[in-house]
């Protein structure tokens, strides 16, 4: 019997090591890869980060994530300006966005307030109250900042000619 104790023992050991070793790996990088604002919570303040943000609860004040995503889920309701790469909205967001690359605003999404980003998407169904602002990629965008100054030459020229 002990025989067999350790045949079972060794058979279901070996199999359950290894699955135990893989899943501890999960759960360590699911954390950093996002991290999730439950639906009972409430915060009021500043949130800044460099990790996926999800938002189930309410949030009032100000989102920083520049290089991250923040996704408002079904539940969420987010009275604050959002500084992100790129927003999922499926929420309320009464605020600001300002998005180095995407924002998606899905069919039961609501956005009230301006929106500057590179992309946009807006699905049938979603309410946007506020100035859309696409404007192209960073390089695009220090390009244009010094192409500003030209065209009041340009102008200045047309006029008093």
């Amino acid at each position: 019997m002990l025989q067999s104790s350790e045949n079972s023992f060794l058979k279901s050991g070996s199999p359950a090591s290894n699955p135990n070793t893989f899943n501890p790996v999960k759960t360590v990088t699911a954390p950093v890869d996002q991290a999730t604002i439950g639906r009972t919570l409430v915060i009021k303040g500043e949130i800044s980060g460099s990790e996926a943000l999800y938002i189930d609860g309410r949030i009032e004040g100000k989102i920083t994530m520049p290089e991250s995503r923040v996704t408002i889920g079904r539940n969420g309701k987010v009275d604050a300006s959002i500084q992100a790469r790129e927003v999922v909205i499926m929420g309320k967001v009464n605020g600001n966005i300002e998005c180095s690359d995407r924002v998606d605003i899905r069919a039961e999404g609501s956005v009230s307030g301006d929106i500057s980003t590179v992309r946009i998407s807006v699905e049938d169904g979603a309410a946007l109250k506020g100035g859309i602002q696409v404007h192209s990629d960073g390089k695009g965008h220090q390009s244009q900042s010094q192409a500003k100054p030209e065209p009041p030459k340009a102008l200045a020229a047309t006029a008093s000619a």
